[in-house]
């Protein structure tokens, strides 16, 4: 079904939003010094940074998102719909109310400050867990939403052979999930590298600490615009990249 032909202007112009803004990125590279600008000590330290935290906040995200969705989805009626909208907040929140709300639990006299031994902002974890945060609802909305397309049939089926529930969970629900998960993970990772304004809230932009690529642009758009702009051509590039991995045509197995 392709609906009707009055669609298609609007999908036109669409279409003509998010194209141009990255025809007009790449028009502003300069080419010439592409390679100098992406490579230079600044450049690779942001990235290295990026790479590495984004990495940690993936793996933080698939510890404990997995089990959040699975938490989410056992549970019935309107406690799920509250807790659903606060699990999934971070997607709408404005980064500067999420970079706060993190610095007023986890900095120095916010609620954990003390308990943590210390504060965590301005650190290299204060990135990870912003990023984390802000990354978290993709692996749980996946979760659950996969779960809600299971029927239980093969966990009932494994049960009655006696299986206990970890096994259930290891060898017969998470292959189940794991096309879902995948996607999860990867779309969390790409959220991750993005991230930006929750960061500069709670972990600041100390280079080689807590100044990440989107970071690292950010001071660049003023002093060197070409450097920023061939910059962000990277992360765009990885981007499109990881969400074509993500929703990547996957072959049916039967």
């Amino acid at each position: 079904m392709t609906g009707p032909r009055w669609l298609a202007p609007l999908a036109a112009l669409g279409g003509l939003l998010v194209a141009l803004p990255l025809v007009g990125l790449i028009a502003r590279v300069p080419w010439s010094r592409f390679v100098a600008l992406v490579t230079s000590e600044d450049a690779l330290t942001a990235l290295g940074l990026s790479l590495r935290t984004s990495l940690a906040a993936t793996v933080l995200t698939v510890t404990l998102g997995v089990p959040l969705g699975f938490a989410l989805r056992a549970l019935t009626g309107a406690l799920r719909g509250v807790v659903r909208a606060l699990v999934l907040a971070p997607l709408v929140l404005p980064p500067v109310v999420g970079g706060l709300a993190l610095l007023y639990a986890f900095g120095r006299r916010g609620l954990l400050g003390e308990t943590v031994g210390g504060s965590l902002a301005f650190t290299t974890a204060a990135v990870v867990i912003a990023q984390t945060f802000v990354a978290m609802p993709f692996m749980v909305v996946s979760v659950e939403s996969a779960l809600a397309a299971t029927t239980g049939r093969r966990e009932a089926i494994a049960a009655t052979l006696g299986a206990s529930p970890t096994r259930v969970l290891a060898r017969v629900t998470l292959p189940t999930l794991a096309p879902a998960l995948a996607t999860g993970a990867v779309l969390a990772f790409a959220r991750a590298l993005g991230e930006f304004g929750a960061t500069l809230t709670f972990a600041g932009s100390l280079a080689g600490v807590t100044r990440t690529a989107p970071l690292d642009i950010y001071l660049l758009r003023e002093t060197d615009p070409e450097a920023a702009a061939a910059l962000s051509l990277v992360l765009v590039a990885v981007a499109i990249g990881v969400v074509a991995l993500a929703y990547r045509p996957v072959r049916s197995a039967s």
